[in-house]
């Protein structure tokens, strides 16, 4: 098969520095935002409590606001967000649990001017802290699976770039989410999960071509015949990989901008996790296999051949 390039083929490894370096500097600018501005963090990762409150008609944020401050002794939430075809469901939130009495002096109030006794969920911080803790240790676990499955079937430096490229997605969702002080929530979590699944999918068919590709090469001689099959990969699922984010942008497109504000924050990490897992398939994992290939092909060369016992002279 000929691997030679074409005028229409994108040269990608021509550019891998400046893709290494952007990354480089995104990870560098993150990691900056998180120790300064930190994550906007709801309830289920805190100590909090959350108040459903729900009206026969339409309801405003500065309405509700206001009956809470009229309710009982007065309280002021840190946050609401309307949901509901008519937004005629609030969610008022509180940093901080509620006292027992402080939640009967608030479901008395609604209840006594809506009709309906709102619902009230409070996580501790106990709660909290697991939740987190379990976030993590399911990225971690499915970092593993994958790798495992990723050198099983191809080699080990196909799942360390997956590896990579995954936990690049992962961190880019939370960057932005960092600079846009959206809320971090369960769901938020479910779609960076989400994301994990599309990234290692869209990175294992452009491995599964690499491969392929590689199969047709007799010998590697060169950094260049290297470069020349993951240019010719990378081109190939090019157009598929754009198809498929594409169709799955305007759906969370659509959840985005019609969903209403309780799963806002799903789907904008889905559209932030989408643009992120085509970048590093296309533009990180490939050109980091490449590279370490590459080294790993150099060392099998100059490792020190074991001398065959037969090929030596017996001495005399």
């Amino acid at each position: 098969m000929n691997l030679n390039h074409s005028k229409r083929f994108i040269p990608f490894v021509k550019h891998r520095n400046k893709f290494f370096i952007f990354s480089a500097v995104f990870t560098l600018v993150g990691i900056i935002l998180l120790f300064t501005v930190g994550l906007n963090l709801g309830i289920d990762f805190q100590s909090g409590s959350k108040v459903e409150v729900l009206a026969e008609d339409t309801l405003t944020e500065d309405q509700v606001a206001e009956d809470f401050s009229q309710a009982g002794s007065g309280y002021e939430p840190d946050e609401i967000t309307l949901a509901g075809d008519n937004n005629e469901m609030a969610y008022a939130s509180f940093v901080g649990t509620l006292s027992q009495e402080e939640i009967a002096e608030i479901q008395t109030y609604f209840n006594e001017n809506y009709g309906q006794e709102p619902s009230v969920s409070t996580v501790s911080p106990q709660v909290g802290q697991e939740l987190a803790q379990n976030a993590l240790i399911s990225v971690l676990i499915a970092s593993v699976g994958i790798i495992l499955y990723v050198t099983i079937r191809f080699e080990f430096w196909y799942g360390a770039a997956s590896i990579v490229a995954l936990l690049h997605d992962a961190f880019f969702i939370i960057v932005v989410f960092s600079i846009v002080q959206f809320e971090v929530n369960v769901p938020f979590i479910a779609a960076v999960l989400t994301i994990v699944g599309y990234s290692i999918n869209d990175t294992i068919v452009t491995f599964d071509r690499i491969r392929e590709n590689m199969s047709y090469e007799e010998e590697i001689t060169s950094f260049d015949d290297l470069a020349r099959v993951v240019d010719l990969s990378l081109n190939q699922t090019l157009v598929r990989s754009i198809n498929t984010v594409l169709t799955v942008v305007f759906a969370a497109a659509a959840i985005f901008f019609l969903g209403g504000e309780a799963i806002r924050s799903f789907s904008f990490a889905l559209l932030i996790g989408l643009v992120a897992g085509t970048y590093s398939s296309l533009f990180l994992a490939s050109q980091l296999w490449l590279s370490w290939k590459w080294k790993s092909i150099q060392r099998g060369w100059n490792k020190p051949k074991e001398e065959d016992p037969e090929d030596l002279e017996p001495e005399v």
